[in-house]
């Protein structure tokens, strides 16, 4: 925004050089990205954010200089006195308009403007036409308020009526262009046709001009979002929507339209008759509390409770009562910007100054997911970053993607009907038409970006992402749960020498790295039960009792079907629900001292039923009632030749030890039998010779 630096002292004293003023309001976030100077007049053109359409004005930037100096903020005559009753008639069919006000103003003289309204105009970037039309220009940017003059001989029917098109129609513009309206459209009709586009541009056929003697002025109040909306549509962006698509003030409009009919009697005379002012339901002003404790938190410094009411005042705020813990303030209605407590913080730490917050580095507390970090998702929390951060450590690049997938890769995936990831959300009006759901979970997103680096000829592939999933329950909300998802392709021959590690049980040792350093317990790895999952080379993650995920290779079959059968390497892939681990985690870590006596090792290898998990007998061997047992793990699996059909062979070690004491090998043998002679009974499974 173009703002000449003398209009400011209309509305506050200004004792600073341009270059103070300048550093001033770019300390307190409205940045002065540059300065020119024309005719001895210094402008400023000022980076307003997209939040603050109030300092979209002379008044909206005075009010920051007034928080930032303490000095009194004056206002402009804007006292006009009713003349006469009209007789017209405001009506509103639309919830996109929330209030109407206008004024008739008759017997004025068309001319052109006084040089100091030109100027101003011309300083802040505004072409003068007339001075009727400059002045609404003027207004809009001394207040921030757009207003329309709609030649008043020129209206029928003695009414205005704001309603939407209702079916798409032609509209010609004061540019002299034939606009397609949409059906949606904000419009403003006399009693027979439209006269303007809501919020956006007036019509042609009722324009001021030189011949006008009579005027209609208005000053209303649309939805940012209707004439954000209809703005894009037709491709037009004019000083009017800029300001109503971001939000303006609805109290202030009425004093925006007594300022511009005192000016407009005082430049062209005329007479004013009394106001029309159709407002349905009026805005009842928010009330935020705000703690002295969470200010601290927040900004890291303890700022007395004087000063932050001083700076809260001098914004505007109404402060309703305070005690020794918090204030309870209302918000004033040109702050369409402050929604809740935090917002108030960043209004005191801006005029606080953030200069004088000292620098300190962020404590980083390690630790186990806790159940905020999962539930709410919280990026700061330390389990998710800590998680992050060891999958990181492992080889693997985050990847952030959309969160919409295409449900032809729930078919390609095999995803059975009745899986609640076929429970998808449907959007209305989706990004890309071929990714028309939000994605259920993360592999489909996965298996895209791993597709797309092959094509850039990339053959390390290591990708995790950690990020919300959504189940369409039925409710009128989707449900959300975050998802720690990866994927793994590494095509050897890139280097003179590799380690060849399986894919699968790289993987599991990732995942058994992220459960360990997380105080994760108990948890087991089971047969999986997905689909596009290697049967043999897979398996589905348990936390407790509850289902975790799964970790392994795609299946052949898969491969083939995402045209990957070229790719002679495993494409490894696993996901986590981190929502199903926030009841697992350990609640402290227990310190015992180290061992002083030595251990026993033995081996055994059973035959058993080919469907008998691994799991299962190291869980037989973990119940069986011995404290001599100290652990308990698979060195081998055998099934091919010399094994019968539908067996397999597997081998395991169990280490014993005694805490008090040395073990000899009589006793240790003589429990090591009664163990095999347990599980032999329990799997029907028979010894095998090492």
């Amino acid at each position: 925004m173009l703002l000449p630096v003398e209009w400011l002292k209309d509305f506050i004293g200004i004792k600073e050089s341009a270059e103070e003023i300048s550093d001033m309001l770019t300390m307190i976030g409205l940045e002065v990205e540059g300065e020119e100077r024309s005719e001895g007049a210094v402008i400023f053109e000022v980076n307003i954010t997209p939040n603050r359409p109030d300092c979209l004005s002379v008044i909206g930037i005075a009010r920051e200089l007034r928080a930032a100096t303490g000095r009194a903020l004056k206002f402009p005559d804007y006292h006009v006195e009713d003349e006469f009753e009209g007789d017209f008639q405001v009506i509103i069919d639309s919830p996109l308009c929330n209030r109407y006000t206008g004024r008739i103003i008759k017997g004025i003289s068309i001319g052109e403007s006084p040089d100091w309204i030109k100027k101003r105009l011309e300083l802040s970037g505004i072409r003068p036409v007339n001075n009727i039309v400059d002045i609404t220009n003027y207004v809009l940017m001394e207040l921030g308020h757009p207003l329309h003059a709609f030649d008043l001989d020129k209206l029928r029917g003695k009414t205005i009526r704001v309603d939407t098109a209702g079916k798409p129609l032609q509209f010609r513009t004061l540019d002299n262009t034939e606009r397609s309206i949409p059906q949606e459209g904000l419009l403003i009709r006399d009693a027979e046709r439209p006269v303007a586009i809501a919020g956006i541009m007036g019509g042609l056929e009722t324009e001021v001009s030189e011949e006008t003697t009579n005027i209609f002025l208005e000053s209303a109040y649309f939805k940012p979002e209707s004439i954000r909306r209809t703005s894009r549509l037709l491709g037009l962006k004019t000083e009017s929507s800029y300001r109503f698509e971001r939000g303006t003030d609805i109290e202030g409009l009425s004093v925006a339209l007594d300022r511009a009919a005192h000016l407009i009697k005082t430049l062209c005379e005329g007479v004013v008759s009394q106001k029309i002012d159709v407002y349905p339901a009026k805005l009842k002003n928010e009330e935020l509390r705000l703690r002295y404790s969470r200010i601290t938190r927040i900004l890291g410094i303890d700022i007395l409770k004087r000063d932050v009411l001083k700076i809260l005042d001098l914004l505007g705020f109404s402060i309703k009562s305070t005690s020794e813990s918090e204030i309870l303030l209302t918000i004033p209605s040109y702050r369409v910007d402050i929604k809740d407590e935090t917002d108030l913080i960043e209004e005191v730490g801006r005029h606080y100054g953030y200069e004088k917050i000292p620098e300190q580095i962020p404590l980083a507390p390690v630790g186990p997911l806790s159940q905020d970090s999962l539930v709410k998702g919280t990026e700061q929390k330390s389990g998710i970053n800590t998680t992050k951060e060891l999958v990181r450590t492992s080889g693997f690049n985050e990847t952030i993607n959309f969160s919409f997938m295409n449900p032809r890769l729930l078919d390609t995936l095999n995803i059975a009907e009745t899986d609640e990831r076929r429970k998808t959300v449907t959007l209305i009006n989706p990004l890309r038409q071929e990714n028309p759901c939000l994605r259920t979970f993360l592999l489909p997103s996965l298996v895209e970006n791993l597709i797309h680096n092959l094509n850039q000829g990339i053959r390390d592939i290591k990708l995790f992402e950690v990020s919300r999933v959504f189940i369409n329950k039925g409710e009128k909300l989707p449900y959300e749960k975050p998802v720690l998802g990866a994927i793994y392709l590494y095509r050897h021959g890139q280097k003179l020498w590799e380690d060849r590690v399986e894919v699968y049980y790289m993987l599991k040792g990732i995942i058994e790295k992220i459960f360990q350093s997380n105080l994760i317990s108990p948890y087991s790895f089971c047969l999986t039960t997905e689909p596009f999952l290697h049967p043999g080379k897979s398996a589905d993650i348990y936390a407790g009792q509850k289902r975790a995920g799964y970790v392994g290779c795609l299946s052949p079959e898969i491969k083939n079907a995402l045209d990957l059968k070229h790719i002679k390497s495993e494409v490894g892939i696993f996901e986590l629900d981190l929502m199903s681990l926030a009841g697992h985690t350990g609640k402290e870590i227990t310190y015992t001292t180290l061992p002083r006596f030595p251990y026993i090792q033995r081996d055994i290898s059973l035959l058993v039923d080919s469907t008998i998990a691994s799991e299962d007998i190291l869980a037989l061997v973990r119940s069986f009632p011995s404290e001599l047992i100290e652990d308990s793990w698979v060195f081998d699996l055998y099934q091919g030749k010399n094994i019968p059909a539908g067996k397999r062979s597997l081998g395991f070690t169990i280490q014993y030890r005694a805490k008090g004491r040395t073990l000899t090998d009589e006793e240790v043998d003589h429990l090591h039998q009664e163990i095999i002679t347990y599980l032999i009974e329990k799997t029907g499974g028979q010894l095998r010779s090492l």
